[in-house]
């Protein structure tokens, strides 16, 4: 392996060298910061034979996760030359149905079953199959996986706390053992959503778990979890700050842009002078260039920005969240972007056309 992040107080290092190293854009800091996007599909599969079919892909009738995650590999050389360093997986999904997600109603129930692990804990092959192969393949490109444990509508997979334990130390021992060291792990993805089945993934129990996975695993990859980006409790506690690497923020709930820069210094004040890296990992705001952009005030507050595209209605698909998903950056608001990152971080790389490029009909 040879891509390593690290940490240093709020900036992000690449085996060695800060990140878009020198880079300022429009007299604003860029190096050290972590552009991302949210693809939490790339590992996705359905073990529910009743759900299973939802997921087909329109020219096969068929859901195909391998076909997924080899799209997914076939993207990832044309997104990096466009700026972006970092993105987020996770071994539980996302919510996958059209229509639905941040900015709109999440399914209660959730019947289809999209999880890494065995109900005690032990990891499915073919997840890590998959996973290993965009490991590697991040790890060729110089890239940084933010690589989700548990999704809410899934924890329940596992049968007990127990087994929530045991998964999240199965997953961070394997990272050990395979010398991992180009990820970023985030325990609990919006933690503080109340439609968790494990105490240990909520606000209240977050806390001592990452505690606990750091005195029984002596992980090295950094370990955080995110909060939802609501209005009103969009801000990671003090207790929170204390135990993690990097502060995990949403903002695709947060539409005035006074409470987006408020969630930032607020969680800069939670910190009580640690510094420490803040980084969006999921915001649906799409006005790029905008000068009160989510992206841009990110930025002027020197805080990383992830996109999150869920598509859009009668196009869900050409979004990065409901499977079948096309990987490729065939839309306008993809390709703007791409565009934009590239600009900031002066990493302009491949070609709009390179980027449209289609991957499957």
């Amino acid at each position: 392996m040879t891509t390593v992040v690290h940490i240093d107080r709020d900036r992000f290092y690449v085996n060695g060298r800060p990140t878009y190293e020198g880079r300022e854009y429009d007299g604003l800091p860029v190096e050290g910061l972590l552009f991302n996007a949210r693809l939490v599909q790339g590992l996705f599969d359905d073990v529910n034979e009743e759900t299973r079919s939802r997921w087909a892909y329109p020219d096969t009738a068929e859901w195909d996760p391998e076909r997924n995650v080899r799209e997914f590999l076939a993207q990832m050389a044309t997104w990096r030359p466009h700026g972006l360093l970092g993105f987020t997986l996770n071994l539980q999904g996302g919510n996958p149905v059209r229509g639905t997600g941040p900015g709109g109603p999440v399914p209660i129930e959730q019947p289809w079953h999209v999880s890494a692990y065995r109900e005690d804990g032990s990891l499915l092959p073919d997840w890590l199959d998959r996973l290993t192969r965009v490991l590697d393949e991040a790890d060729r490109l110089g890239m940084v996986v933010i690589l989700g444990l548990f999704y809410f509508g899934q924890d329940h997979r596992l049968r007990d706390e127990k087994a929530v334990r045991t998964a999240a130390e199965n997953v961070l021992g394997w990272l050990a053992d395979q010398g991992r060291r180009n990820v970023i792990v985030e325990v609990a993805n919006e933690c503080n959503v109340p439609r968790y089945s494990h105490d240990l993934l909520t606000p209240s129990g977050i806390v001592p778990f990452i505690r606990e996975l750091r005195a029984s695993t002596r992980t090295e990859v950094p370990l955080s979890a995110s909060y939802a980006g609501f209005p009103e409790d969009a801000v990671p506690s003090e207790e929170l700050l204390e135990v993690v690497d990097l502060a995990l923020l949403h903002g695709n709930l947060i539409h005035d842009p006074e409470v987006f820069v408020r969630v930032i210094r607020e969680t800069r004040d939670n910190l009580r002078g640690r510094p420490m890296p803040l980084v969006f990992n999921e915001d649906n705001h799409f006005d790029f260039d905008a000068r009160d952009s989510h992206l841009r005030l990110a930025l002027e507050n020197y805080a990383s920005w992830g996109y999150f595209d869920p598509g859009a209605a009668g196009n869900y698909h050409d979004g990065y969240q409901c499977p079948p998903v096309n990987w490729a950056s065939t839309t306008q608001r993809k390709q703007d972007f791409f565009r934009t990152i590239g600009q900031i971080t002066a990493d302009t790389g491949a070609p709009a056309a390179q980027l449209a490029e289609q991957v499957h009909g």
